[in-house]
């Protein structure tokens, strides 16, 4: 894996700073590329790349070109089925120079264009300059697995993997974004391509764009489709399981290559247990598995994930997270997500990244991506019992089902009718509403808005932020299953803004470690797509299919127990005694001044009903750690100057255009 950045001016020739310019942004991203480095100058471009060797670690260096001189790559990611896609190219008479995928993406480019992009199976972001031509190509994997964010302004443009590089710049400037943070505030996440600060977006995932003197052309070339209601077809369910282990098991097959020792992580729960049970079957020498755990056993799977390890016979590392490691690491993981979020689960996340590191790890495999296609999130499931609701809308019986999908919410536990009513009918009946899934999630979620100063969101007029999600459906999003609806909206938004981003990506490139998604195959999601609603959620039973497929695979107690939604410490983290100084001193009053975006006197309400030990709902959890996250980012990347570290500018290999010529 490694990290990317560039510049390109489309008329002007180079200047003395595009190559200093270009380190700087290196410079910021070096964590995600520690092995090597490189830059690429032309007359009016420059591009760069750090580097963390794990295919061909000889001679796999970039920036790197094709024998021609003509095209020039700088790639973050792997593309798995490189060997057969070299086969190919070296059939019709294409020669190479390295064993690494970096020169199978530039010579797929060089023969195909943009429609090579169909034939990668892989996680990418990279750019690709013809010198010809004079043009920039830049590209991005299907899901977002891979982060591209650029900026461009007037005739100059600027991509780098990671927020921090393009800030490292002087002429870009620096600001939250009001309608970015509306919408963080409504669905966890930036609706693509928004980030959190004005004039700063990413590359949407399953797109390109061309940048050349005729400007900047961004074009789809994958669609997450589903079939309408009418069109889903029946299958045989033995004949189902068949074809998804084959092709989870060569998802898993093509993600083990590696140049280095791969790991895994192993949650305790359904996916990582059977994604390491085809690790294992793949290659039954020994395998490096971590997992995570909590002191606090509210949040604690030890259990499950010890049994696993034993079951695989695993060399297994188990780490504990206690809660003044999390509040400790709070800060530095939004140096990393770049976001702000609400849940402090991305931390552990990076502290395990931190202990696979320490371990020699570079590439961990893991099972993001089966919750969102095969049905396993409880949000699937509350849909369903609402829609079952709202057909008889005063039954008493009906919500009750409700209170089993949330067991870790004190409030709902033991709730009255009443209070489940209040919880969970909001829009009850808007059963035809295309975001109906979703509606109750990020109407509570906007709850949290009224932290926020009075006149802060007066510029956006009373914009919605579910308009924007509206006008941008696809065109047949109406002909689908409820079911196929929800999974769109949760892999769009959800898995991508913030799942792939800030718990995913982020969390393991801030310590040097790449993650590898077997669920996210896209052989794989068009199958899952294709199949029938029951496969997937089956009543009330989350990924029916997989927990089939999976019998005698995995222990039998990890395929039947509850589905466990991952979750760490809040309050108990961030609000004990031993927590650091940093934290209440970004939530003093002068602080929420200086900053201008939250109401002192709410927020002091909040952290003193938090100390006097009163009931914390789960609104107020998001709050508080929407309100730190948020208050962090502003002070690491609005008030505070971004400086590029003097000892990552140094030993960059440099390759000059105009000393080739």
């Amino acid at each position: 894996m490694c990290g990317i950045a560039g510049i390109y001016n489309y008329y002007s020739s180079k200047e003395p700073s595009t190559e200093q310019n270009v380190k700087k942004m290196l410079s910021m991203i070096n964590h995600r590329g520690p092995d090597e480095s490189g830059v690429y100058l032309d007359k009016n471009l420059g591009i760069g790349n750090v580097r963390l060797s794990i295919i061909d670690l000889s001679s796999g260096q970039q920036p790197m070109s094709d024998y021609t001189g003509r095209y020039w790559i700088v790639y973050n990611g792997e593309i798995f089925n490189y060997l057969e896609l070299r086969s190919k190219l070296e059939n019709s008479g294409i020669r190479f120079k390295t064993s690494s995928d970096t020169e199978v993406v530039l010579q797929m480019y060089a023969q195909y264009g943009s429609d090579c992009l169909s034939q990668f199976n892989g996680q990418f972001a990279f750019c690709i300059w013809d010198r010809n031509k004079k043009e920039m190509f830049l590209a991005r994997d299907r899901v977002g697995i891979r982060p591209l964010f650029y900026w461009h302004q007037n005739e100059s443009f600027a991509f780098c993997s990671e927020i921090k590089g393009l800030f490292a710049l002087d002429q870009i400037e620096r600001s939250l974004d009001k309608e970015s943070i509306s919408q963080i505030f409504t669905f966890w996440t930036t609706l693509t391509p928004k980030t959190p600060f004005k004039n700063i977006v990413e590359l949407q995932p399953g797109h390109f764009m061309k940048i050349n003197s005729g400007g900047i052309q961004i074009q789809k070339y994958w669609n997450m489709n589903f079939p309408a209601r009418k069109d889903i077809k029946s299958s045989n369910l033995s004949d189902t399981i068949e074809e998804l282990d084959e092709l989870l098991y060569d998802a898993v097959k093509i993600r083990l290559r590696a140049d280095v020792p791969v790991g895994a992580y192993l949650s305790g729960g359904l996916d990582s247990s059977v994604t390491t049970a085809y690790i294992k079957k793949v290659n039954a020498n020994i395998l490096n598995t971590f997992s995570i755990g909590f002191v606090d056993k509210t949040y604690d799977e030890t259990a499950y994930q010890l049994e696993a390890a034993k079951f695989f016979g695993t060399n297994h590392t188990a780490f504990s997270c206690t809660s003044e490691e999390l509040a400790e690491n709070f800060a530095e993981t939004i140096w990393h997500t770049e976001f702000p979020i609400l849940r402090t689960s991305p931390t552990p996340m990076f502290l395990l990244s931190k202990k696979v590191q320490e371990s020699n790890i570079k590439v961990v495999i893991t099972g993001e991506g089966a919750d969102e296609f095969l049905g396993g999130y409880n949000i699937f499931k509350e849909a369903k019992i609402r829609r079952f609701w709202a057909n008889e809308p005063n039954s008493t019986a009906r919500p009750k089902l409700l209170t089993k999908l949330y067991p870790y919410i004190p409030l709902l536990k033991d709730s009255p009718d009443m209070a489940l009513k209040m919880f969970f009918g909001y829009k009850l009946n808007e059963t035809e509403d295309p975001l109906y899934s979703h509606l109750l999630r990020w109407h509570n979620t906007s709850r949290i808005k009224s932290f926020f100063l009075d006149d802060y969101f007066s510029s956006l007029n009373g914009n919605n932020p579910l308009n924007d999600i509206n006008n941008n459906l696809p065109n047949n999003f109406g002909n689908w299953s409820g079911l196929s609806k929800s999974q769109f909206l949760e892999a769009n938004i959800f898995m991508s803004g913030y799942l792939l981003s800030s718990q995913g990506d982020r969390m393991a490139m801030g310590n040097s470690v790449e993650g590898r998604y077997p669920f996210l195959d896209y052989r794989v999601i068009e199958f899952c797509n294709q199949m029938p609603d029951n496969y997937k959620l089956n009543c009330l039973n989350e990924k029916f299919i997989l927990k089939k497929l999976s019998e005698g695979k995995i222990p039998d107690s990890i395929t039947s127990r509850s589905k466990q939604a991952y979750r760490a410490p809040i309050i108990s983290s961030l609000f004990s005694k031993n927590a650091p100084d940093y934290l209440s001193d970004i939530l003093s009053e002068k602080s929420l001044n200086d900053s201008g975006i939250f109401n002192p006197e709410k927020v002091k309400s909040l952290l003193t009903k938090i100390k006097n030990g009163g009931l914390i709902s789960e609104i107020d959890q998001m709050a508080i750690t929407g309100i730190l996250s948020t208050q962090i980012l502003n002070k690491k990347f609005i008030q505070e100057p971004i400086i590029a570290n003097k000892e990552n500018l140094k030993n960059y290999r440099i390759i000059d255009q105009l000393t080739i010529l």
